[in-house]
């Protein structure tokens, strides 16, 4: 059985441009994109994402692999898949934030450990933030939203050779300072019970000044600290539900949904 070149190229277009925009997606998103996570497992449940999602995808407009337009759209492609897999990597990041905030008020950034997502020294407080996050991620089925998402996504965002809007690019920008003003949101109690721990401090200093506001404060800080992360562990699930809706609602505005 013969093929004419047309239909090798369609075929092509049909299963690469879907890969790329796949495989960005997963390489980017939160769990599945750390560094701990073997490339190869990455670049596997890329073609088989691709291989299932085929028939879902409608034909690629665009066949013209052979030219520098090429290039051109595959980075569209691949854009597109890192803006919808870093959406639920700011997901995360808010509570990493939190915690980092929180940890540093608290003197409990002093215990550090590696974040094996990325490599770096972050403190223990932010990292258990960190896991509990991940851990809700996946208990509300984030991996299959995501991939429902990027296979959506051919639908809104057809691949015929049409650039992506620039106002997507602004509206990441925007979600980014979102970040910053939910994760002060989500440590403002503890930081309020720390200032008003420290003014206490402050005044027992000023009326004992015989008193070591050093080796007595640092070490009932620290305890202190402690005792908030445990008291304000409730208001975790219903912060990390509110950001799931923000997150969600970014990604329908980038690929265009409603």
């Amino acid at each position: 059985m013969e093929y004419p070149v047309s239909i090798i190229i369609q075929w092509l277009s049909d299963f690469l441009l879907p890969f790329i925009r796949i495989s960005s997606m997963l390489m980017v998103m939160a769990g599945i994109g750390a560094k701990n996570v073997s490339s190869r497992i990455k670049i596997s449940l890329a073609v088989l994402i691709t291989f299932v999602a085929l028939p879902t995808i409608p034909p690629s407009e665009f066949t013209n692999l052979m030219s520098l337009e090429m290039v051109l759209v595959a980075m569209q492609q691949l854009l597109i898949g890192v803006a919808i897999g870093f959406a639920s990597m700011l997901l995360l990041n808010t509570f990493v934030l939190a915690g980092q905030i929180l940890a540093m008020q608290t003197g409990l950034g002093f215990a550090s450990v590696i974040d094996p997502s990325n490599g770096q020294s972050v403190p223990a407080v932010g990292q258990f933030y960190l896991i509990l996050a991940t851990l809700l991620f996946w208990i509300y089925g984030g991996h299959l939203m995501m991939i429902q998402m990027v296979v959506n996504s051919f639908i809104m965002i057809p691949i015929d050779g049409t650039w992506w809007n620039i106002d997507n690019y602004r509206t990441i920008a925007n979600w980014g300072g979102w970040l910053f003003t939910t994760a002060l949101v989500l440590s403002l109690a503890p930081l309020t019970a720390m200032l008003i721990i420290s003014m206490s401090f402050g005044v027992m200093t000023r009326a004992a000044p015989q008193l070591n506001i050093f080796s007595i404060g640092f070490p009932f800080t620290l305890v202190t600290g402690l005792v908030i992360i445990w008291a304000t562990l409730g208001n975790f699930t219903a912060q990390f539900d509110f950001q799931w809706r923000q997150m969600i609602q970014l990604m329908c505005d980038l690929v265009g949904c409603r």
